[in-house]
C-alpha cells in the first residue's frame, strides 16, 4: 500500500539546488535510512515529507498521516498526546521542560513520536543524545514498528540493524539502495569501482585513438614534403604519385575523430570533499593538576545526582564522562565551567567549551560572525579554516538559524579552534556529524596533547580518545584509567573471580552440609553451623 509519493520535487536553498526527485515512493512496510554528508538536505527531506515545509516544485502526496520526531526543535505543547505507558518504556516524562538533559528531551520527542500511534514514522537522528539503554531500546521499537518508518540517521549501527533501504543524498539527486547500511556501502564501493574501470578504459580507448590520428597525420605532413635533391619535374610526379595514400592517411585520420567523438564520455569518480579539524594549545597550562573536585554535592528537580564526590584530572587527561541519560554529566559540566563550590581550577586553565544544546551561536549572525567573535585569529585565517570545515565562499555568509545539526556542531567546534582554550569541555560533539566528521574530529583529538573532559555514547569514538573513564553509578563518580574496551575487560575479570569464588563458596558449603548431617559432636556440629551461616552471608 502507497503511504507517501514525491513526484518532480525541486528545493533550494539561496541560489544552491538542494536536491531534485524525479519519482520516490514510500510503502507501507518499508524501513527507510536517508544518509550524506552534512548540509546536503536530510532533514528539509523529512520535513517535506511530513508536510512541515513545501517544495519550491513538485507534489507530494500524503497517502497516511505521518509522526514526526524532530532533530533539534522542542516537542512540547503536545503532552496531551502523550501516551503514558510509552512514555514509561522510553523513561520520559509526560511533560516537556527546557531543564531536561539532551538525552531526556530525545527520550520525550521519540515517546511523544510513537504515542500517536501512526503508521508512518519520520524520525530525524532519533539516538542523538541517547546513552545505550536509551539506543537499544530505539533499535527494539523501530524493529518491532508495524508500519513504515523513514529515518535520518548516522548511527551505523542502527541502520544496519532496522532498515531494509538506504536513500543516499549526494550532490543533489537522490539514490536508492537496497539493504541495510553495510550492504549499501558494498554496493556503493563495487558501483564506485566499476565507474572508475569505466573511467580508465574510456581513457586508454580515446588515448589510443588520438595518438593513432596524431600519428597518421604525421605520416600525412611527412608524404607531402619533397625531398630536397628533386627536381621540379620529379617533385610533381612525386606529389602526383602520393595524393592515393594522402587520402588513405586522411580517411583514417577522419575516421578516428568520428570514433573519439562516439565514444561514450565516462565521468571520473568523484570523492567527497573531507573535513579537516585543527586544534592548537595557546599555551600551557603549567600544572600536573588541570582541576580537582572534594566533597562535591548536587541535587537537581529534587533528585540527589551526586553526594560528596571527590576525583582528580591531570593534565593531558582525555576523560569521557559514563552514564545514563539524567545521571548528571552535563550539570558536571557547567559545574567546572562556572567553578563551583569543590571545584578547584589551575590558574591557567581557559576553557572551550562545546554545549549539547548547540546553544551558543547566535541565529541571526554568519556564520563567520559567530566564529569572529572570540577569534584570536584575523578574517583571513578564520576563512581557511572554514573552508577546510568545507564551508567556502559565499556558505560562510549563511545565517546559523539556517544551518543543519551537523553544520551547526561544525561552527561550535571551530568557534573552540580560533579560541584562547587550552582545556577543552565537549558534551555530546559528536551528535549529528557525518561518519567522515566524526572520524576526522576522533583523529584530531586523540592527537590534541591538551586536557579533555568529554560526554559521549559513542563507544568507538571513546575507545580512540579516552585515556581515562568518569564513571557516574547511583550518585557516585569514580575514575577509572583506560578506556572504555579496557574498563569493560575489567568487569568481565572482575565478574570471572567473583564466579569463581562463588563455586568455591557453594562447594564448601556442600562439604558443611555433608558434615553436619552425619556429626554426633556437639562442639563440632555448632563450629560447622557458624561457619555454615558465614557462608550463606558471603553468598548473599
Amino acid at each position: 500500500m502507497l503511504v507517501l509519493e514525491l513526484k518532480n520535487i525541486v528545493k533550494s536553498v539561496g541560489d544552491r539546488c538542494l536536491f531534485k526527485i524525479d519519482d520516490l515512493k514510500v510503502y507501507s512496510k518499508d524501513r527507510i535510512g536517508i544518509v550524506g554528508s552534512n548540509g546536503v538536505g536530510k532533514t528539509t527531506l523529512l520535513k517535506i515529507m511530513a508536510g512541515l515545509m513545501q517544495p519550491d516544485e513538485g507534489k507530494v502526496a500524503l497517502y497516511r498521516s505521518p509522526s514526526y520526531s524532530d532533530q533539534l526543535d522542542g516537542s512540547h505543547g503536545q503532552e496531551d498526546s502523550m501516551n503514558s505507558g510509552i512514555a514509561q518504556q522510553f523513561q520520559a516524562g509526560m511533560q516537556y521542560h527546557e531543564t531536561m538533559s539532551g538525552g531526556e528531551k530525545t527520550r520525550y520527542r521519540l515517546a511523544l513520536a510513537f504515542s500517536k500511534g501512526t503508521a508512518f514514522l519520520l524520525a530525524d537522528e532519533p539516538t542523538a543524545n541517547l546513552d545505550i539503554k536509551g539506543t537499544e531500546l530505539v533499535q527494539k521499537k523501530l524493529r518491532e514498528f508495524q508500519g513504515a518508518f523513514v529515518i535520518v540517521s548516522h548511527d551505523r549501527e542502527l541502520l544496519d540493524m532496522v532498515c531494509t533501504s538506504i536513500w543516499e543524498i549526494q550532490e543533489g539527486e537522490i539514490k536508492v539502495y537496497t539493504g541495510n547500511y553495510r550492504q549499501y556501502l558494498v554496493e556503493k564501493e563495487v558501483k564506485k569501482a566499476q565507474q572508475a574501470r569505466e573511467y580508465e578504459n574510456y581513457l586508454a580507448d580515446k588515448k589510443k585513438l588520438e595518438a593513432g590520428a596524431a600519428d597518421r597525420r604525421q605520416q600525412a605532413v611527412t608524404m607531402r614534403k619533397t625531398p630536397s635533391r628533386m627536381g621540379n619535374s620529379e617533385a610533381r610526379l612525386h606529389k602526383m604519385g602520393n595524393q592515393k595514400a594522402k587520402a588513405n592517411l586522411d580517411k583514417a585520420v577522419k575516421a578516428m575523430e568520428t570514433r573519439m567523438s562516439q565514444l561514450e564520455i565516462k565521468d571520473k569518480p568523484k570523492s567527497n570533499p573531507k573535513v579537516v579539524f585543527h586544534l592548537v594549545n595557546t599555551d600551557d597550562v603549567y600544572s600536573k593538576m588541570v582541576l580537582r573536585a572534594e566533597g562535591i554535592s548536587k541535587v537537581f528537580d529534587n533528585r540527589r545526582l551526586y553526594e560528596q564526590v571527590e576525583f582528580s584530572i591531570g593534565s593531558g587527561y582525555k576523560v569521557a564522562l559514563i552514564g545514563d541519560n539524567g545521571c548528571g554529566k552535563t550539570t558536571l559540566m557547567n559545574m567546572i565551567l562556572l567553578g563551583a563550590e569543590g571545584i578547584y581550577i589551575a590558574p591557567k586553565v581557559r576553557f572551550g567549551y562545546f554545549s549539547q544544546a548547540i546553544d551558543g551561536l547566535k541565529p541571526d549572525q554568519s556564520i563567520l560572525a559567530n566564529v569572529m567573535a572570540d577569534s584570536i585569529y584575523d578574517e583571513n585565517f578564520v576563512r581557511s579554516l572554514l573552508a577546510q570545515l568545507l564551508f567556502r565562499r559565499d556558505d560562510v555568509y549563511k545565517k546559523a538559524a539556517v544551518l543543519s545539526g551537523g553544520e551547526r556542531t561544525r561552527v561550535a567546534l571551530a568557534q573552540i579552534m580560533v579560541s584562547k582554550a587550552n582545556v577543552l569541555l565537549l558534551d555530546e560533539p559528536t551528535n549529528y556529524l557525518d561518519l567522515p566528521s566524526l572520524a576526522a574530529l576522533g583523529v584530531v583529538l586523540a592527537e590534541y596533547k591538551g586536557t579533555i573532559v568529554f560526554a559521549s555514547h559513542d563507544r568507538n569514538f571513546i575507545n580512540s580518545i579516552a585515556t581515562h573513564l568518569l564513571l557516574f553509578d547511583s550518585g557516585r563518580l569514580r575514575l577509572f584509567s583506560g578506556n572504555y574496551k579496557d574498563y569493560l575487560q575489567y568487569k568481565k575479570q572482575k565478574v570471572d573471580s567473583a564466579k569463581e569464588e562463588r563455586l568455591l563458596l557453594e562447594h564448601r558449603l556442600a562439604e558443611v552440609l555433608s558434615k553436619l548431617s552425619v556429626g554426633k559432636d556437639r562442639s563440632s556440629i555448632e563450629q560447622l553451623d557458624k561457619e555454615y551461616r558465614e557462608l550463606l552471608e558471603k553468598l548473599k
